[in-house]
């Protein structure tokens, strides 16, 4: 498996914002994660956050999904708590174009063209404190140097490719390698997450991990370890 901070990590690069508290409130939630896993935040006026920074205790809480076939079910929870800060101005196109990635608001044209303005909507940040995390059969904290400190798996992009392809049109053959490992007929059989350690399988609602004999170091070493799975024999 991924060790935790690189597995929180990943998932928060892949989630959107589900809730957001401003010392202890509920607040309208928007915003997406930045390339350091920081949530960033559009604030529109009249908004708790709005002329803020620094000093409001804030959480995000952060939810990493996964659709298999017309159901969506949660991979990871992830809450980052710290402190809202304001996105410097070279780095504010960044900032909002991670924001669009979840929150397409034409309020974040706005933002850039009056960037500094009282009246005009804001980009905050976090400064991460710590981070909350429920991930399967792991929960758990990090603290902020664990978190920063670690990357997303640089096989993210196309694991998801690879996850969403199989899913659509090799569940059959994906089912026929499980029931090979398994020795056994199994039930409903998704592919659940797929990293450089290994592969995990969703068997109705029980998850199954298979490890890789070697670590995968590029995309096609991940797609030819899968390959052996789907045709195990």
């Amino acid at each position: 498996m991924l060790p935790i901070p690189e597995r929180v990590r990943t998932l928060a690069a892949t989630a959107s914002v589900a809730k957001l508290s401003v010392d202890g409130a509920p607040s309208p939630a928007r915003g997406g994660v930045d390339e350091r896993g920081r949530p960033v935040l559009l604030v529109l006026p009249r908004e708790p956050l709005h002329g803020l920074s620094g000093d409001a205790v804030v959480a995000v809480n952060l939810t990493a999904m996964r659709q298999l076939g017309e159901v969506t079910h949660p991979r990871g929870l992830i809450e980052v708590q710290g402190w809202a800060e304001a996105v410097p101005e070279s780095e504010a196109r960044a900032a909002a174009v991670a924001v669009a990635a979840h929150s397409a608001e034409e309020s974040l044209f706005e933002a850039l063209e009056r960037f500094g303005e009282r009246g005009a909507p804001q980009l905050l940040r976090m400064d991460v404190g710590q981070v909350v995390y429920l991930t399967g059969q792991e929960s758990g904290l990090l603290d902020a140097d664990d978190y920063l400190g670690a990357r997303p798996d640089p096989l993210t992009e196309t694991a998801e490719r690879v996850l969403a392809h199989v899913n659509s049109s090799h569940r059959a053959q994906l089912t026929a390698g499980v029931s090979r490992q398994l020795g056994e007929a199994p039930g409903d059989v998704w592919l659940w997450e797929l990293d450089r350690f290994g592969a995990t399988v969703r068997v109705d609602e029980s998850l199954v991990r298979f490890a890789w004999p070697t670590p995968a170091q590029s995309g096609l070493c991940l797609e030819t370890a899968l390959r052996g799975l789907l045709c195990s024999c």
